[in-house]
């Protein structure tokens, strides 16, 4: 197959991209997929959750494989990637990011650069999922110029579907301007408590506002206290709970995802 590269975006914190990214990739993993895990955020937080617990120490991470790209200078197969006990490579990042962030808006072709990197590594991989930052900085701008698709978790609140006007404008420009084979897989659906009214009406709002032009997966994520303590133990969920609702959740997705591979409403033209 072709390799797939999706981008877990969405500019609102708290709405579990980290624990979306890290269980979907070891999800397709788990499914015989070659998985790539690209940390894009100078937090580090993927690259701690899965064990590496002191990023800031790292001498090789995405900011130097960026730098290597903006500077012209060879990148040696292999370098920086992270072999993890569950069967993805990483690419880790951390502070250092900040850095490379800001020297993007001086250069040439400063949309594109996570895009030249990608290339001289995507051959090995089937899927690649870029974790992004909360923002809609230049960092998510190079990681939705080079994913084939979005997928947007949403906490199952109603400002996070206020926030969602915003990054959908930012992905129709980015289609329009930069990256024109640029789709949205789906919004997943995330943090949920089922038990409660109020979630199950924000869900049926979502549905209602968006699903004639864009896809909800039928996977729905729901809040649990075991997703904090796999980040914390370094771990996906599967590891963790494997046979809690958690890891049943992603499991569904994972299978959502491998399924419609083909699947992408024509939606990115999304016009607000």
């Amino acid at each position: 197959m072709e390799t797939k590269i999706i981008a877990v975006c969405n500019q609102k914190g708290g709405v579990a991209k980290t624990f979306t990214s890290i269980n979907l990739g070891i999800g397709l993993a788990r499914a015989g997929k070659k998985v790539l895990l690209v940390d894009m955020d100078a937090q580090g937080s993927l690259t701690a959750s899965l064990g590496w617990q002191h990023p800031d120490q790292m001498d090789v991470t995405l900011a130097t494989l960026m730098s290597h790209i903006i500077n012209d200078e060879p990148i040696q197969p292999g370098e920086g990637i992270l072999h993890h006990k569950e069967g993805v490579d990483v690419v880790p990042a951390n502070i250092e990011l900040s850095g490379i962030e800001v020297a993007l808006v001086n250069i040439m072709s400063r949309e594109t650069v996570l895009r030249e990197y990608l290339k001289t590594v995507r051959d090995n991989y089937d899927y690649i999922i870029l974790d992004c930052g909360p923002s809609l900085g230049m960092l998510t701008i190079n990681a939705m110029s080079a994913a084939d698709s979005i997928l947007i978790p949403m906490q199952a609140q109603f400002l996070s579907i206020k926030g969602m006007e915003q990054l959908l404008r930012t992905i129709s420009k980015i289609k329009r301007k930069i990256n024109s084979h640029l789709e949205i897989t789906g919004i997943l659906i995330t943090m949920a408590d089922l038990r409660t009214n109020f979630s199950r009406e924000i869900i049926e709002l979502l549905r209602s506002n968006y699903g004639g032009q864009l896809r909800i997966f039928d996977s729905i994520i729901p809040v649990s206290i075991r997703a904090v303590e796999a980040s914390a133990a370094g771990c996906s969920i599967y590891s963790h709970d494997p046979s809690g609702k958690v890891a049943a959740a992603y499991s569904s997705l994972t299978q959502e995802v491998i399924s419609d591979e083909k699947y992408c409403k024509q939606n990115s033209d999304y016009e607000l």
